[in-house]
């Protein structure tokens, strides 16, 4: 039997309040930390009915050398507003590497009970596998969303907006998706865990080619699961694998490829991300975009190049559709900076800015969510005086 809590609607209605990130008084309050306070209030999206509720703050934690992700300071301002509500909230994400030294990584990057003033959890337990059965739909299935997730009567979602090799483009949809899914399940390897969400849109396993490889060993060092191992000169694949593709992106020399079918992989992170918002029920998750630093990379690598559009501000909304519609939008209508993946493309003029980085179509996974009816396409922008 999989579970779903009632969902009695979305909760979306299109609105997007945004604050840029440039300063026009040299004033605390127009501040990015004085602004994104005055935003969350203007927003009136923290609602007195907080009072007492337990509120998970969903975030990625970055990886070990990933350094451009939420500053823990802008993550504490969140945490203090819930808190003025009466809440009582955590930061969480889930297990990417082992949990353990994810926590380790996680404190490194600065994020720790003390600098965001709420407890530190691993969503999906220390080893991952703590999580609930939620039927997604047709692509992927049943999958596992983290357990002190599904428990949380209320979730504010933090992400940082960037670039992505697989989806183009990630944010607040795919922060949803890949994010909310335990690493692991206990009913059996990638039964719900969120290697499911790559295998069944593979269009072949991993290619490799002998002759091309280096042996340099980068795909051992970038896999999260340890599963790239070498034996007698051969590479092998373990049961560990999520199939996410990351050895095959660090490869100098192209001998080992991979092929993601689009269709499917983009309509995956719609459904499980809608499935992920139907474990609430209306109204009760508020989404928060971080346009700083914007990287052409997911924070899960082991760097962070440089960003590919200036710093443009922080938007919040309670539809995911809408907010990610709109940082895309802003995103493509800035400059590519000069020394970046985007400036060394900018000559593909044809496509969107965030489309040239991968070729891939960035927007699609939020488009097929709003085939779902979990938000608008249409919003309205109200910035932030």
């Amino acid at each position: 039997m999989w579970f779903r809590k009632s969902k009695k609607g979305n909760g979306c209605d299109g609105m997007v309040y945004f604050c840029d990130a440039r300063v026009p008084k040299w004033s605390y309050q127009h501040s990015l930390a004085g602004k994104i306070e005055r935003l969350i209030d203007k927003s009136a999206l923290l609602r007195d009915e907080l009072g007492g509720k337990t509120v998970a703050v969903k975030m990625h934690f970055g990886s070990e050398g990933a350094n451009r992700t939420i500053r823990p300071l802008l993550v504490s301002k969140v945490v203090d507003r819930l808190k003025k509500k009466g809440a009582k909230p955590f930061v969480t994400d889930t297990v990417r590497i082992k949990g353990v030294d994810y926590l380790r990584v996680a404190a490194d990057n600065g994020y720790t009970h003390l600098s965001c003033h709420a407890p530190i959890v691993l969503g999906d337990g220390i080893h991952g596998l703590d999580g609930v059965p939620v039927d997604s739909g047709p692509t992927v299935g049943v999958i596992d969303v983290a357990s002190a997730i599904y428990d949380s009567e209320y979730m504010v979602v933090l992400s940082h907006c960037k670039g992505h090799i697989q989806s183009g483009y990630g944010g607040a949809v795919k922060n949803l998706s890949m994010g909310c899914v335990a690493a692991g399940s206990r009913r059996g390897k990638d039964e719900g865990s969120r290697g499911k969400m790559h295998s069944p849109v593979m269009d072949s396993p991993f290619k490799w080619d002998s002759e091309k490889c280096t042996r340099c060993n980068i795909c051992v060092e970038v896999c999260p699961r340890d599963a790239v191992i070498f034996e007698y000169d051969e590479i092998k694949f373990t049961e560990e694998c999520w199939k996410c593709g990351r050895c095959a992106r660090v490869c100098p020399t192209g001998a080992l490829t991979s092929t993601i079918t689009q269709d499917k992989f983009q309509r995956g992170l719609a459904e499980v991300a809608n499935a992920v918002i139907g474990t609430f029920e209306k109204g009760r998750i508020i989404y928060i975009n971080f346009l700083l630093e914007v990287a052409p990379e997911c924070d899960c690598m082991p760097a962070s190049d440089t960003p590919i559009v200036q710093d443009r501000g922080i938007m919040i909304s309670g539809d995911p559709v809408a907010i990610d519609m709109a940082s895309i939008d802003m995103i493509n209508a800035s400059s590519a900076l000069p020394d970046s993946l985007a400036g060394e493309k900018a000559g593909r003029e044809r496509d969107t800015l965030l489309d040239r980085l991968y070729s891939i179509d960035s927007s699609r996974h939020v488009r097929e969510l709003a085939s779902l009816g979990a938000g608008s396409m249409k919003y309205r922008m109200i910035k932030l005086d």
